[in-house]
């Protein structure tokens, strides 16, 4: 019982993409580091989420021989 439980976590959490998962835990701890140093980091998580998420499609579509996306 705990065994799947912990594997539907992982599911959850990590889902088809590992890279974005660690993406995720890099933004939140550069975020708090920021907050730390006594900066607003109000701005910080936006922005690498974005980038995160361009980083992430960019692997997820297919590439054209020309190296044009197929959407």
């Amino acid at each position: 019982m705990a065994r799947r439980a912990a594997l539907a976590v992982w599911g959850f959490v990590v889902g088809d993409d590992w890279r974005t998962a660690v993406g995720v835990v890099l933004i939140l701890a550069a975020t708090a580091l920021v907050a730390t140093a006594g900066l607003p980091a109000w701005w910080l998580a936006p922005i690498a989420v974005l980038a995160l998420l361009r980083w992430s499609l960019g692997r997820a579509i297919p590439r054209c021989a020309d190296g044009s996306s197929r959407l």
